[in-house]
C-alpha cells in the first residue's frame, strides 16, 4: 500500500468515511475532523509509519507541519519518511 493510500485510509477512519470519499484536495474541516480527530489521526499516522510528526496540537498554527489539506499531509509524511 502506498503512503498516500495509507494516510487516506487513516484519515477516512477518523472521519468515519469511506476512503473513496477522501481526496487529496479535502481539508480536515471538509471531512468533519475536529481538533481531537486531528490529534488521533496524527497519532495513528505516527504509529503506522514509525515517525514523529512535528505538530503541536495546542498551537497548530505555529507548526511546521502543513495540515491544510490531505495532499499537504501526505507530502509532509513522505518527507519525514525520507529523512529517517
Amino acid at each position: 500500500m502506498q503512503i498516500k493510500d495509507q494516510v487516506i485510509a487513516i484519515i477516512a477512519e477518523q472521519a468515519v468515511l469511506d476512503p473513496a470519499e477522501v481526496t487529496l484536495d479535502s481539508t480536515l474541516e471538509d471531512l468533519g475532523i475536529d481538533s481531537l480527530g486531528l490529534v488521533e489521526s496524527i497519532f495513528a499516522i505516527e504509529e503506522a509509519f514509525d515517525i514523529t510528526i512535528p505538530f503541536n496540537a495546542n498551537e497548530p498554527d505555529k507548526s511546521d507541519f502543513d495540515i491544510s489539506d490531505v495532499a499537504a499531509i501526505v507530502a509532509g509524511i513522505e518527507k519525514l519518511i525520507a529523512a529517517r
